[in-house]
C-alpha cells in the first residue's frame, strides 16, 4: 500500500489545540494504516489506499473538521512529490535549513497575484519569494520571528490557504517516510 505524509496547517496554533496521539488516532478510525506522527505539530505520516492526493486532502480535512471542530488545509504527498519540494526550492542549500520553507498551497497560485505579492513584500522585509507547483517558496533571511511577512498575509494575497514546514523538517519527514 503507498505510503504518504499529511501535512496539517492550522495545528496547534491560535486556539486550535490537539495531541498528536487524538490526531493519530482519528486517523486510524477512518481506516488510514501505520499511522505515525512525526515532529508534533500535524505532520502525519500513513498507509491508504492509492488515490489522488486531493481527495485524500478532502478526506483528512473532513476528520479534522468533524473529530476536532476546526478547519485544517491538508497537504499529501508521496516521497517523491516531498523530495521534489526540497529539491525545486530554489533557496534550498542557499539559505539556512530553518529559515528556508516550502509552503504547501491548496491550488495553483495566479502568477499575476505572486507578482503583486513580491512588490507587496519588498516594503515589508528581505525575505525572498518564488513560485513553485502548488507551492510558495520562502527564504525568511533573517528568521521566521523576526519576519512581517505571515500566513495569513500570504494567504490574502495569494487567494490560497496554506501549510509552511522548513527544509530542516522535510529533510526529517522524508527520512521517515522512506
Amino acid at each position: 500500500m503507498p505510503r504518504y505524509v499529511a501535512l496539517l496547517g492550522s495545528i496547534n496554533v491560535g486556539g486550535n489545540r490537539l495531541s498528536m496521539t487524538e490526531l493519530r488516532e482519528a486517523f486510524e478510525r477512518e481506516g488510514l494504516e501505520q499511522v505515525e506522527t512525526v515532529i508534533a505539530s500535524g505532520n502525519v505520516l500513513f498507509e491508504h489506499e492509492e488515490r489522488p492526493g486531493e481527495g485524500l486532502a478532502e478526506m483528512l480535512e473532513w476528520i479534522v473538521k468533524d473529530r476536532f471542530g476546526f478547519r485544517s488545509m491538508v497537504a499529501v504527498l508521496n516521497a517523491a512529490e516531498l523530495r521534489s519540494a526540497i529539491e525545486d526550492n530554489p533557496f534550498t542549500g542557499d539559505g539556512a535549513d530553518a529559515n528556508v520553507h516550502t509552503m504547501f498551497l491548496d491550488g495553483e497560485a495566479d502568477p499575476a497575484q505572486f507578482r503583486v505579492l513580491v512588490e507587496d513584500q519588498a516594503a515589508r522585509g528581505p525575505e525572498r519569494l518564488a513560485l513553485g507547483p502548488r507551492a510558495l517558496y520562502i527564504d525568511f533571511v533573517e528568521g521566521v520571528s523576526a519576519s512581517r511577512m505571515t500566513g495569513a498575509f500570504l494567504e490574502r494575497r495569494l487567494g490560497r490557504r496554506g501549510t509552511a514546514r522548513n527544509v530542516r523538517s522535510l529533510a526529517r519527514i522524508l527520512a521517515k517516510l522512506g
